[in-house]
């Protein structure tokens, strides 16, 4: 099939469009057949994956950017279950790479791309706040981590360190900040039909991958291809101990203290007293107070590392 790539230039602070200038001259050297579209604007590799797909047929798309990228077009996408998925990681966190494998340097993960020597079926998260649905590949979110997202989306940290090639300790920057602001909340989370309550609950995310926030591995086991969600519950800790554990995270070595609860599943929902942030993938949504997660009934073909 020809590689149809959807490219976003402002990647990692204008390093997308610097590393397709490199990738263009190698597709051009071996012939292949491809086309490109550059995005423009927040969400329109949504629109230009939802055009591509529009004829129900199967593709080939080739992802250059970061995790928000691959957010909009896994939501773009028509029939997802007929899509081929590359990816070559730019952005600043790069935990769908991560996750799967995918190289981080741009011509070794193109060189994967063009071999297709493993190709796996992931499956794809959905998230459902106030009734509309969000997809989501790395990881969905509610309370601490969805609000270090949605500051992460604005901070001038962000496109500081991505200067400097550190964009990823953005988020730990950020974390720091928001864990001094954050309010824990009493909240319910039911998985599969088996209900729990968590009092002061930080936040809980839904992992699809074992990484987020630029490599945090908030659930070393998570699979894409298992056919389960982990859910990671941080509850009832305080905030000196948050502080000590966050690091403990990078490495995944956080889950066996008390207060981290690791619950795996197809489906979670979770009722809070209050409303807290939402995000799938990094994509911040607005607070809500209750908020579904599942996994699709289909999956969707990648080529990993």
């Amino acid at each position: 099939m020809k590689y149809e790539f959807i490219v976003n230039p402002q990647a990692r602070s204008g390093m997308g469009g610097m590393i397709w200038d490199m990738i263009c001259p190698e597709l051009k050297k071996r012939n292949v057949d491809h086309t490109v579209r550059m995005t423009q604007r927040r969400r329109h590799a949504e629109r230009i994956a939802n055009e591509i797909t529009a004829d129900g047929e199967e593709h080939l798309i080739v992802v250059l950017g970061g995790d928000g990228t691959v957010n909009e077009v896994l939501n773009g996408l028509n029939a997802p279950e007929k899509i081929t998925l590359g990816y070559i990681p730019i952005g600043s966190s790069n935990d769908f790479a991560r996750g799967l494998g995918i190289p981080g340097d741009p011509m070794k993960a193109l060189a994967a791309v063009l071999k297709q020597d493993r190709v796996i079926e992931m499956d794809v998260g959905e998230m459902t706040r106030a009734g509309r649905q969000r997809r989501f590949a790395v990881s969905a979110g509610i309370g601490f981590d969805a609000a270090v997202c949605h500051e992460v989306c604005v901070s001038r940290w962000k496109v500081l360190l991505n200067r400097l090639n550190l964009g990823k300790l953005s988020y730990a920057a950020v974390a720091l900040d928001q864990l001094v602001r954050s309010r824990p909340a009493n909240a319910c989370v039911t998985v599969d039909g088996r209900r729990r309550v968590f009092e002061k609950m930080y936040f809980a995310a839904f992992m699809n991958l074992p990484y987020e926030g630029g490599g945090f591995k908030f659930c070393p086991r998570a699979s894409a291809a298992d056919g389960q969600l982990d859910v990671m519950i941080a509850a009832g800790l305080p905030k000196l101990k948050i502080l000590l554990l966050l690091p403990t995270a990078f490495w995944g070595k956080h889950t066996g203290f008390k207060g981290v609860t690791i619950l795996r599943g197809r489906h979670v929902t979770v009722e809070s007293e209050k409303p807290l942030p939402l995000h799938t993938d990094g994509e911040p949504s607005f607070l809500r107070r209750n908020t579904d997660v599942r996994l699709a009934e289909g999956r969707m073909k990648v080529i990993v590392g």
